[in-house]
Parts: structure tokens; sequence; C-alpha cells
């Protein structure tokens, strides 16, 4: 197997000022995202976190129903009578 020396990474005082004005940003907008729903009396969730759109007036699906709907399962109980299992049988 070959070796490869490792890959040194160097960090400019260009990259970190980048940092910083991204993280100052991504902040000032959480922040305004907060005084926003403070101010319309509704929760953190309604500006558009977990659950989906602000004026979902319908009922909130449970969390297994939200997983079955992502994967794709459409649970469906099976009949117990014997005509629903072996059909009809006619002779």
């Amino acid at each position: 197997m070959l070796r490869r020396k490792p890959t040194r990474l160097e960090l400019k005082m260009d990259d970190t000022e980048e940092f910083e004005s991204i993280k100052k940003e991504l902040e000032s907008r959480k922040r305004q995202r907060d005084e926003v729903s403070v101010a319309s009396g509704a929760g953190p969730a309604a500006v558009g976190g977990e659950g989906g759109g602000a004026s979902d007036d319908g009922p909130r699906p449970s969390r297994t129903e939200l997983a079955h709907e992502r994967i794709g399962y459409k649970p469906n109980p099976k009949p117990t009578t014997l005509p629903a299992m072996f059909g009809n049988l006619q002779f």
C-alpha cells in the first residue's frame, strides 16, 4: 500500500474574517426570525421550524405518522374472516 504525506491545511486571516462575517449574518437572521415570531404570538416552529407551514389549521400528524409517510409505509389491517382470507370458494 502506498502512503502519501499528510495534507497540510493553513488557516489564513481572510478565512477567519469570512467565517466571522457569515456567523454574524446568520445570528442576525435568527434574531429577526425570533423577534417576528414573538411579535406575531407564534412559537419558533411556526416561522420555519419543524412541522411545516405557519398557517396549518388542521390536526398535526403524530411522530409515527410522519415517519410512516416519509418512508412510504401504509399499514392496511388484514381481514381475519374466512371469506376474506380464502376468497369466495364455490363448488
